[in-house]
């Protein structure tokens, strides 16, 4: 699973270019199902035959990102964001251009502190204020290494391994979740369910790929696999996010105070019941930001009822995510047998 994560967090895909994360996806997921198609949208949908129930089970391939909006006379880059950033976390980030004419390097530039007035120093910085360095000398010349208004970009970060079982990377959110939805299907034995694993696009950007393909797709059940922010690290109150590292997948009651998903309790029984029919850890969380794939997926046509399992991360939607690989081996664990048992249950 580690190798698989890394693989995947070292890809670059941003929402609406989710391409080259979507081949490595199809050379993994194969030999676990029958059938695999690209749809319209871009979504992946991979089907492992069987009877009934028929689930969905979602993870988006696309990660947050950042787009070329304007070139300037002296070759520098403004941008805009694709999906949601906290400004800072941007500044004198290294970025991945994926130009016409392949990978272009640029840096997120500001002024020295020599140069800054005090009376400035204290002030943040936004993101409609910063501008990308690319070494170009004039807008023709970035043109010439491929460089147009949107040209997506991608933070320049690899995977590394941490002390104990964590590890960080960029893109977590949601490659952890195509991570152990693809280990979770290589576990899967004999089930006599229908599964769909569906590995949408531009949920960074409003859940579009999970929003069509629930509407094609048309199961009983569906269960979103993402990552969600944790309340154990400086900066953050445990009454914000009860959600500890080391402690297993979290199983969402609802988030982003119910304008999100309130998970129906049929699916909230069944995936508890399968946690505990296993031994694996699980947390229950209520969240107040944020939403996944589920939100959309239960309100396809006259609603199909949708649960959320996730591991948990720190610095989300950062290119310095950490997670743990044993909450991580325990999502997938959890995944499996929800299927194995889903026929009791729907």
């Amino acid at each position: 699973m580690k190798d698989l994560l890394e693989k995947l967090s070292n890809a670059h895909g941003v929402s609406g270019f989710e391409g080259s994360v979507r081949q490595i996806i199809e050379e993994e997921v194969r030999p676990y199902v029958d059938e695999i198609r690209t749809d319209k949208m871009g979504n992946l949908i991979a089907t492992k035959r069987g009877g009934s129930p028929v689930l969905m089970l979602a993870a988006h391939m696309d990660e947050v990102g950042l787009m070329v909006k304007y070139i300037d006379d002296k070759g520098f880059i403004y941008f805009t964001k694709t999906g949601g950033w906290f400004d800072q976390t941007l500044l004198n980030q290294r970025m991945v251009l994926h130009a016409e004419h392949g990978i272009v390097y640029g840096v997120i530039g500001s002024k020295p502190p020599h140069a800054i007035k005090e009376e400035d120093k204290n002030k943040v910085i936004k993101a409609e204020d910063m501008f990308i360095d690319i070494g170009a000398t004039s807008r023709e010349d970035a043109e010439k290494l491929g460089v147009r208004t949107g040209t997506p970009m991608t933070p320049d970060m690899e995977f590394k391994s941490l002390g104990n079982d964590m590890v960080t990377g960029k893109a977590f959110d949601n490659r952890a979740g195509c991570t152990m939805l693809i280990e979770g299907l290589r576990r899967i034995k004999d089930v006599k369910a229908t599964i769909h694993a569906v590995f949408t696009v531009q949920e960074e950007v409003g859940l579009k790929g999970a929003r069509t393909s629930a509407f094609g797709l048309n199961p009983d059940v569906a269960v979103a696999t993402d990552v969600t922010y944790t309340g154990d690290h400086p900066g953050i109150e445990k009454k914000q996010s009860s959600i500890e590292m080391g402690k297993g997948p979290s199983i969402t009651v609802s988030d982003a105070q119910g304008r999100g998903i309130i998970v129906p309790q049929s699916v909230l029984k069944w995936l508890k019941e399968a946690a505990e029919s296993d031994n694996i850890p699980y947390q229950l969380e209520v969240g107040e930001g944020g939403t996944t794939d589920a939100s959309a997926i239960h309100l396809a046509r006259e609603g199909i009822p949708s649960g959320v399992i996730s591991p948990p991360s720190r610095y989300i939607h950062t290119p310095v995510s950490v997670l743990s690989m044993n909450d991580l081996e325990n999502s997938a664990r959890l995944i499996a047998k929800a299927v194995e048992i889903a026929d009791r249950f729907f």
